[in-house]
C-alpha cells in the first residue's frame, strides 16, 4: 500500500492512494473517506446560517435534512451519487471529502452520542495477482473564501463547491452583491467605502423609479392641504370622504403607492447584504474608521458608558451603538421631509419608528448600518432637491375676525 499526500497552499489536500498485489488470488478492496467532529461547536444552525453537515449529492445540495438534530433525532442519512462532495462545516471554515468524480460511492451521515461523521464508500477495485491500481480523491480543510471555492468548482469540477457558503435561497442577488463589494473592496482597500459605493451603486440603478417616489410624495405635500379639507368636509361620510380623495389624485396625477416600489425593490437587496456580511469570511474583521474595527460585527462604542470611559457593559437589548442613534436620527431628518400622514394613529406609528429601529438594529453588523445610514442620507439630499422642484403653495394669511366693541357714550358727546 503507498499513499501520496500533497497540499496547495489554500489547504486543499490530494490523497493518491497505489495497491501493488503480490499475492496469489485477485483482491477486492474499497476506497473509502471520512470525516468526524466530536461535538457541535459554538455556532448554532438556524434559518439564515447552516452549520453541520453537508454535502452535493447527485447535483443537489443537502444540508437542512442532514443537520446536527435531524442525524441524532432520526438516525442516519445514505445517499449514492455519482461524484459530489460531502463533509462538516462552520460558518467560516469546511472540512470536505471529495471522492473520484467518475465513481458511483455510497455517502452516509451519521451521528452517535456526541459524534458526527460523513463518510463515503467507492465501488470495489478488484486487482489481479502482480496487478496494481490507484485511486485519487481530495480533502479541503480551510477558509470557505467565495473565489476559492469557486475557483476549485470550475478548475477541479466539484460540483456546486461554491454552496459551501450558506447563501441560502437569496443565493440569486447575495452572490452578485458580493462580487461587486469585492471589486470595490479590491479598488478602494476599505470594505467599509466599498459598502458606500455600492449604496451609491444602488441608488443610482434606482434612480428612475426613486425619483417618481419622491416626485409622488413632493405632490402629496401640495395636495396635503385639500385632502385636509375633503376630509373635514365629510368628516361624517368616510366612503364620501375617500372617494374624493381619490378624485383628487386622479385630477391632480398623484399616486400614494409610487413610494412603496423602490422600497420594495431595496429589500432583497438589503438582505442580500446581510447574508454576504453573515456569511463570507472576507468580511469578518475587516476595519472601516475610527472606532470601527470588524463591520460584520454590532457597533460596540455606546453612550451607556461613557464610550468606554466607564467600565460597564450594558446589556446587549439596550447597547445602542453610534451607528444606530445616527441610523435613527436620519431616519427622522428624512420623515421630516415626507408628507405628514393624515391618519394620527399612522402619525404616531411614524413618529416613534425612527426610535425603535434604533433598537431593531443595534444588534446587527456595523457594515449594514452603514448601508441603511448612507442610504438615509442620499435619499434626504435626493428629498431635498424635489422639494426644491416642487415647493409648496403659498398659503393665504388666515382672515382676522374683529369683534366690534360699542364706545361707551355719556355726556350728551356722540361717539364713534
Amino acid at each position: 500500500f503507498e499513499q501520496i499526500v500533497s497540499v496547495d497552499g489554500d489547504f486543499l489536500f490530494t490523497v493518491m492512494q497505489r495497491i501493488r498485489h503480490t499475492g496469489a488470488t485477485p483482491l477486492a478492496v474499497r476506497p473509502f473517506g471520512l470525516v468526524s467532529r466530536e461535538g457541535e461547536g459554538k455556532e448554532t444552525n438556524a434559518y439564515n446560517l447552516h452549520v453541520g453537515p453537508i454535502g452535493v449529492m447527485d447535483g443537489t445540495l443537502r444540508d437542512t435534512e442532514v443537520n446536527y438534530d435531524k442525524l441524532l433525532s432520526d438516525g442516519p442519512k445514505r445517499f449514492s451519487s455519482s461524484g459530489g462532495w460531502l463533509g462538516i462545516t462552520e460558518k467560516y471554515w469546511l472540512a470536505a471529502l471529495v471522492p473520484d468524480q467518475a465513481a458511483r460511492i455510497d455517502a452516509r451521515f451519521a451521528a452517535a452520542g456526541d459524534q458526527f461523521q460523513t463518510d463515503y464508500l467507492a465501488p470495489p477495485l478488484v486487482i489481479a495477482p502482480g496487478a496494481s491500481a490507484t485511486t485519487t480523491a481530495r480533502l479541503f480543510a480551510g477558509a470557505k473564501e467565495v473565489n476559492l471555492l469557486d475557483r476549485y468548482r470550475t478548475t477541479l469540477g466539484i460540483p456546486h463547491f461554491d454552496l459551501a457558503v450558506s447563501w441560502g435561497w437569496f443565493i440569486v442577488i447575495a452572490q452578485p452583491i458580493f462580487r461587486v463589494l469585492d471589486w470595490l473592496f479590491k479598488l478602494t482597500g476599505n470594505f467599509g467605502v466599498a459598502i458606500i459605493g455600492l449604496t451609491i451603486l444602488v441608488r443610482a440603478a434606482l434612480f428612475p423609479i426613486a425619483n417618481k417616489q419622491f416626485e409622488s410624495m413632493a405632490k402629496m405635500r401640495v395636495v396635503a392641504p385639500k385632502m385636509k379639507a375633503i376630509q373635514e368636509k365629510y368628516k361624517d361620510d368616510k366612503a364620501k370622504a375617500q372617494q374624493e380623495i381619490m378624485a383628487l389624485y386622479k385630477t391632480e396625477k398623484v399616486n400614494p403607492l409610487a413610494g412603496c416600489l423602490p422600497l420594495v425593490l431595496q429589500i432583497p437587496i438589503f438582505y442580500a447584504l446581510y447574508k454576504t456580511l453573515l456569511v463570507s469570511i472576507e468580511m469578518r474583521h475587516q476595519p472601516f474608521v475610527l472606532w470601527i474595527h470588524d463591520l460584520s460585527a454590532p457597533d460596540h462604542l455606546t453612550p451607556l458608558n461613557l464610550f468606554g470611559a466607564i467600565a460597564w457593559t450594558p446589556p446587549a437589548f439596550i447597547a445602542i451603538g453610534v451607528f444606530p442613534i445616527i441610523l435613527g436620527v436620519t431616519m427622522y431628518l428624512q420623515q421630516r421631509l415626507n408628507p405628514t400622514p393624515m391618519d394620527p394613529v399612522q402619525k404616531q406609528v411614524f413618529a416613534i419608528m425612527p426610535w425603535m429601529f434604533m433598537f431593531i438594529m443595534a444588534p446587527f453588523a456595523a457594515g449594514l448600518q452603514l448601508y441603511w445610514i448612507t442610504n438615509n442620507v442620499l435619499s434626504i439630499l435626493q428629498q431635498a432637491y424635489m422639494l426644491r422642484k416642487y415647493p409648496m403653495p403659498a398659503t393665504p394669511p388666515e382672515p382676522v375676525t374683529v369683534k366690534a366693541v360699542p364706545a361707551k357714550t355719556g355726556g350728551g358727546r356722540g361717539s364713534k
